[in-house]
């Protein structure tokens, strides 16, 4: 029984190492790879200097990075800081002095505009890039690396010495009601929720699960690790609209969706095709009430698909 967090990941690539794990556009990758990725990941972190409870933030969409970076930073002994890839470069640079982040993942792309606002993050010491990093600004005191560069950096260290009340994740609210507040949660938290969730789902190995939440919402983090605790396939996706939804869960024949209430009223409005009725198993609304209407157009939409009503982590 896994009690760390990265052990989901590990447990599941000794038992099934061919099973694919993650799904990213065209691409896949197997338990055995993922697994693979996220040690290398790891060892670069360390390399890195990431001390015991060190902060590593991920300001990404959904991708294989993303979520190597997040496993791998518990796997090191530290803690990963998902921040959602919709905020600006201030509030992004506020959580990063907020929580004391060492180490930031993000895009080359994306360091264009936010390196202006990294310049006050004073316990930010290096800068890993997806992309081309060679046209990335430098900052001065900060290292800049390419990611691959720092996943595959061999490092003399073994993973800090942790157990399962330790830090694994702090995740941030959304700011609605005044600063953005981390929600500190433990190797312990996140596993034991992870099971929580996927027996009362009833998860199971041949699932295929929609990653349509924000990572950096709890609710989102958890359809990798209800995922990953049963060997089940997750597939990501950066929807633009609704509908890209409903195409999603037809092409992969997704079994498992989970969403919060305006979405849902959105994805009730559309027409399902018969084979998504046939192969959704389950749909899950989190973050707050589903009005009745969206519930009862959805069961007439998917009425082979049960409802779960639930609330996140947090």
């Amino acid at each position: 029984m896994p009690t760390l967090l990265h052990e989901l990941i590990l447990q599941s690539a000794s038992s099934t190492p061919a099973a694919t794990a993650l799904v990213y556009q065209k691409e896949e990758v197997s338990y055995e790879g993922l697994a693979e990725r996220t040690q290398a990941a790891a060892r670069g972190f360390l390399a890195l200097g990431l001390a015991r409870g060190g902060r590593v933030a991920i300001y990404l969409e959904k991708r294989f990075e993303t979520v190597v970076a997040s496993f791998a930073a518990a796997c090191a002994g530290g803690a990963f800081v998902p921040v959602n890839p919709i905020l600006k470069p201030d509030q992004v640079a506020y959580i990063l002095r907020d929580c004391n982040v060492h180490i930031l993942l993000t895009s080359a792309e994306r360091m264009k505009v936010l390196a202006p606002a990294l310049a006050d993050c004073q316990d930010l010491r290096a800068i890993l890039l997806v992309g081309d990093a060679q046209s990335a600004p430098q900052l001065p005191g900060k290292t800049v690396l390419a990611w691959n560069e720092a996943s595959i950096a061999s490092s003399t260290s073994l993973p800090h010495r942790i157990v399962d009340v330790d830090m694994a994740a702090i995740l941030y609210t959304s700011g609605s009601t005044g600063k953005p507040k981390g929600v500190v949660l433990s190797h312990r938290n996140m596993v034991a929720g992870a099971l929580s969730v996927a027996q009362y789902l009833q998860n199971h190995r041949e699932d295929r699960i929609l990653s349509a939440l924000p990572l950096s919402f709890d609710a989102g983090f958890s359809q990798l690790t209800t995922a990953f605790s049963v060997g089940a396939r997750v597939v990501l996706i950066n929807y633009l609209l609704p509908r890209d939804i409903v195409s999603a869960c037809d092409r992969e024949a997704i079994t498992g969706l989970t969403a919060v209430p305006p979405l849902w009223i959105q994805l009730a409005q559309l027409r399902w095709p018969d084979t998504v009725r046939d192969t959704l198993r389950y749909i899950a609304n989190t973050g707050g009430r589903m009005p009745k209407a969206t519930l009862d157009l959805l069961r007439a939409a998917l009425p082979k698909t049960l409802p779960y009503l639930m609330y996140g982590l947090t």
